[in-house]
């Protein structure tokens, strides 16, 4: 079993020495490996159900709202330097319930509506518990921001126990998510400190993004994926699967 808990960070003594020595330190580093493990875990835990909705759709002939699934897990330097920021408690119980946003999820999907749609498949599931919940699409953000935000908290089973963390998921289309990686670039590049002309360039370009959405999914309804849907009722607990066996036996 795991030792209890303690600060990540020991105290100091009156001469300003750090009073933390290099085994213990090498404990406190094992301490917080294996808290990232959790964190590392959920997000194999999130994609692999994004990835089984996909494959389920396919198998079922379903249009499919899932265009591609991306993941990050912050960097423990990311996350200390957060927590120290923030002015939380540098211990592990502090950061799990503090900082959401360690491990995350991105769906990119190819229209507005299928938003909604991928966020009430993942959310609607028995172990997926909704923390909170951002809509940046009906509350655009003032730089021309949009996408859905989720924090959820999914139960991840180690060996000796079982811990719930949470993932935040962002949902967005094709246009918001290109959109969103070229503000993140300009913003690394410059810093943070982003010339006004570029300022009112991307907002120009959040703009002419939300009109091509806009655009795509009016062609979307027209085209309306739901009537093509197979209506065929289930009768798979009742069909006779003889036929198929003795094909299959004639084949070998």
């Amino acid at each position: 079993m795991r030792s209890p808990q303690r600060p990540l960070i020991d105290s100091i003594d009156t001469t300003g020495t750090a009073a933390v020595r290099i085994d213990e330190l090498r404990v406190l580093h094992g301490e917080f490996v294996d808290f990232m493990l959790d964190y590392k875990f959920a997000i194999d835990e999130i994609t692999t159900k994004f990835n089984i909705l996909r494959e389920d759709l396919h198998n079922a002939n379903e249009y499919n709202p899932i265009e591609h699934i991306n993941s990050r897990l912050k960097s423990p330097e990311s996350v200390l330097e957060k927590v120290q920021r923030k002015k939380y408690p540098m211990s592990l119980a502090s950061i799990r319930e503090n900082v959401l946003d360690i491990a995350g999820v991105r769906v990119v999907c190819s229209f507005i509506s299928d938003i909604a749609n991928v966020r009430d498949m993942i959310a609607g599931q028995e172990d997926i518990t909704v923390v909170d919940e951002r809509d940046y699409i009906t509350n655009r953000k003032p730089n021309g921001y949009q996408s859905l935000h989720l924090i959820v908290s999914i139960p991840v089973f180690r060996v000796d126990r079982t811990v719930r963390v949470p993932v935040e998921i962002q949902i967005r289309t094709i246009a918001m998510d290109f959109w969103a990686s070229l503000e993140h670039k300009i913003y690394y590049k410059y810093r943070g400190e982003v010339p006004p002309n570029l300022l009112s360039e991307l907002t120009q370009a959040a703009e002419a993004a939300n009109q091509l959405d806009e655009k795509m999914e009016s062609l979307h309804r027209l085209v309306d994926h739901n009537g093509e849907r197979d209506s065929t009722p289930d009768r798979s607990g009742s069909l006779d699967f003889t036929a198929l066996y003795e094909s299959l036996l004639t084949d070998r």
